[in-house]
């Protein structure tokens, strides 16, 4: 299916889908008009908390306006109601005039009251009038809606019945001749401009266009903008409500690097589309209390120990199609950085994998690390908007379809070690990821005393020579890994043998103030030397891109096996204590 299409259907699944031609806005204030069109009140529809935050309403589908002044029926900023603006307004007088004759138009033959009372009000403004108390000032630039008073004995103008009859007549005028539409298959009048998608992370806050065609190169036949590829009003409306929807709700999004990333499920019941949309946020975020109050926590565990969904949740093992797609900005326009579409087993049985791709001991502290955490350790200074462009979708792709991982994923992560030093256990991890799954390289997942890789080796063998520093002089600033760490894992010939020399003047410390340690430490470095390849200078001139990834690994668990013991010596000397 296609991506439009499963939005489409998504938008027919939706409880309280809205109807054709309304979307939800930002609406500030309401203007109460009497019959005969003068202003009762001006009611500020804002939140009272310190935000003032607008209120979300169901209005008349807002006007897709790039450079062009087009007015919204029935409600609109006060710029082009009132005539007002807070800034500048360089084109306020043209936006006022166009609502202005525009709804004059549109309301010429109405009979409804409160349609007639909008179109006598606006005869009889004039910009001037804007003066307080009756108009706040806060009102300049903000979303204004009508009712006719009393204020709510029908609703909001744009509510009632007539102006609903009118708003389908009126909205066929945008409409180009009808043609096969290309998500549903039938013909109707196709969509010139589809409704802009708001709330992707960077893009415009105005909204951004996924389908749009605005420049000849972009054009074919003569065809102007959607004609280019016929998609009907109806269609329209559908995918980008549902899209819309699913950006606004925490639930059904997420954020991986810059891809704002949206997901939901398509079942025969809803319980079972929640229970699948709960376990795949779980997934890739943290868990939050509300979940973990509930059934998915166990469930997910379940999964990421291994335990097939088959047997964890049966019911959602068949019928469950799954879709996640990803949103990145792109100017005006939003990039798919991936669509997947397959059954909800499937997306699990490829998230063990990549669980088992991952896989560390030691483990990274604070339980399962959500995807954002092994981003950020590819950003500099650890912030979110340095995370390199196009890695996320591209891994994040591949987690989901059970494909090869970027090999800049590799490439990026050895240049962050090299850059700060900092081997933990989230990098350690995405190397160990890379290896197993591009390069069909056996990365050990714990400690591997026997293995002979000269990366894994020299890696184990920098951090030995790092906790002899350290254990002859103590709490020390910065260690050799802060020094020589970038060098010693790309050409470790040129460094080791800096490294042997230093060790030598810390032995002689060492084993004045811990012999036993002086003792067990020259042995370890003995059995680590045996393993490599006899010769002249076993020590290679250089390592591939691969081995300095193991040489990562191989550090990473020897310092954690030093870790390991020194918690295991203090927790035997407090015991004996007590």
């Amino acid at each position: 299916m296609s991506l439009l299409a499963a939005l489409a259907r998504a938008c027919e699944r939706l409880p309280d889908k809205p109807p054709f031609g309304y979307s939800s806005e930002k609406i500030g204030f309401c203007v109460v008009l009497n019959p005969d069109g003068a202003v009762a009140e001006v009611i500020d529809l804002r939140d009272t908390d310190r935000k003032r935050s607008p209120r979300v309403m169901l209005v008349p589908q807002a006007k897709k306006r790039t450079v062009g002044i087009d007015p919204n029926f029935l409600w609109d900023k006060t710029a082009y109601v009132l005539g007002v603006t807070a800034g500048e307004g360089k084109r306020t007088a043209e936006e006022h005039g166009a609502f202005r004759t525009r709804h004059l138009n549109w309301l010429e033959d109405a009979e409804d009251n409160g349609l007639v009372a909008l179109r006598r009000f606006l005869e009889g403004w004039r910009p001037e009038q804007f003066t307080p108390p009756l108009w706040p000032d806060d009102a300049r630039d903000q979303n204004l809606v009508f009712a006719l008073n009393p204020a709510h004995r029908h609703g909001y103008l744009h509510d009632r019945p007539a102006a609903r009859t009118l708003r389908q007549h009126i909205g066929t005028e945008d409409a180009s001749d009808p043609q096969i539409c290309l998500v549903t298959g039938e013909t109707a009048p196709t969509a010139r401009l589809h409704p802009s998608i708001k709330g992707v992370w960077g893009a415009q806050s105005s909204g951004a266009s996924l389908i749009s065609f605005n420049l000849d190169a972009f054009t074919s036949y003569g065809h102007e903008q959607g004609d280019n590829a016929p998609v009907s009003e109806g269609a329209a409306f559908a995918y980008t409500t549902a899209l819309n929807r699913f950006l606004a709700d925490k639930n059904h999004r997420l954020q991986i690097g810059d891809a704002s990333t949206v997901f939901w499920a398509d079942a025969s019941g809803p319980e079972d589309t929640g229970a699948a949309e709960s376990i795949f946020a779980g997934m890739f975020d943290t868990i939050d209390d509300q979940l973990a109050a509930s059934r998915v926590k166990d469930r997910l565990d379940e999964i990421r120990h291994g335990q097939k969904l088959a047997q964890v949740a049966p019911e959602l093992a068949e019928g469950v199609r799954f879709y996640v797609l990803g949103l990145a900005p792109n100017a005006a326009r939003l990039s798919v950085r991936f669509y997947w579409e397959s059954d909800f087993g499937r997306l699990v049985a490829n998230y063990q994998r990549y669980l088992t791709d991952t896989a560390l001991e030691p483990p990274p502290r604070n339980g399962w690390p959500p995807l954002w955490r092994y981003l950020i350790e590819l950003a500099l200074q650890g912030k979110r908007e340095n995370i390199p462009p196009l890695i996320a979708g591209e891994w994040m792709r591949a987690i989901l379809t059970g494909t090869p991982y970027p090999l800049t994923l590799l490439s990026n992560t050895l240049m962050r070690i090299r850059a700060d030093g900092e081997v933990n256990a989230l990098r350690a991890a995405i190397l160990k990821s890379v290896l197993i799954r591009n390069l069909n390289v056996e990365a050990p997942v714990a400690l591997d005393p026997a293995s002979t890789n000269k990366g894994y080796v020299l890696g184990r063998l920098f951090a030995v020579y790092e906790e002899v520093q350290r254990a002859a002089l103590g709490g020390i600033n910065a260690t050799i890994k802060d020094k020589f760490y970038g060098s010693a894992s790309a050409t470790p010939q040129k460094v080791f043998r800096t490294l042997d020399a230093g060790s030598a003047n810390h032995f002689g410390k060492l084993r004045k103030v811990a012999p036993g340690r002086a003792v067990n430490l020259e042995k370890l470095i003995t059995s680590i030397t045996d393993l490599m390849e006899p010769g002249n200078d076993p020590i290679p001139a250089s390592l591939s891109a691969a081995e300095q990834a193991l040489f990562g690994i191989g550090y990473y668990h020897q310092r954690s096996d030093f870790f390991r013991k020194r918690d295991d010596k203090d927790t035997q000397v407090t015991e004996t204590a007590e």
